[in-house]
Order: structure tokens, then C-alpha cells, then sequence
């Protein structure tokens, strides 16, 4: 770690691009049938509180795909062209 602040650069990135991304990308949805599945193997009360759950990781898992994405580019051929 050249910075001791990037341990907290990390995750704010992550958050970062996954609030930016989902704004610009659908979150996935289910059909009646796979959601109603879904609510009785997790005990959920109603759709509302399975698709907060899915919104979540939606935000997450694009927030980190985009951040290792932008990681590698800066890594492999930005910072090595300086």
C-alpha cells in the first residue's frame, strides 16, 4: 500500500460506482412466480423487502465489477505508460 488512506479509498470507490452505475443500469427483475419462490425460501413478508435485498446487491456487485474493472485498466495500461 503506497497510501495509508487507500483502505478507505477502496470501499468509498466501490459505493461510489455502484450508486453511478445503478442510475444508469436496470437492477434485475423477477417473475411472479420465481419472486414468490424467492420470499418463501428467504421467510420474507412481501416484495418490498426482497427487491430492497436485490437493490442492495445489484448496487454492490456493480460498484465492485466497475471498480476492479477501472483498477485493472489503471494498473495494466495507465500507470506503467508514466
Amino acid at each position: 500500500m503506497k497510501n495509508p488512506l487507500e483502505t478507505l479509498f477502496i470501499p468509498a470507490g466501490i459505493l461510489l460506482l455502484g450508486f453511478l452505475s445503478a442510475l444508469l443500469l436496470p437492477a434485475p427483475t423477477f417473475g411472479i412466480g420465481l419472486a414468490q419462490s424467492v420470499m418463501k425460501w428467504f421467510h420474507l413478508m412481501d416484495l418490498n423487502q426482497l427487491y430492497t435485498i436485490v437493490f442492495a446487491l445489484w448496487f454492490l456487485f456493480l460498484g465492485t465489477v466497475e471498480y476492479l474493472l477501472i483498477r485493472f485498466v489503471w494498473r495494466h495500461f495507465i500507470s506503467r505508460a508514466s
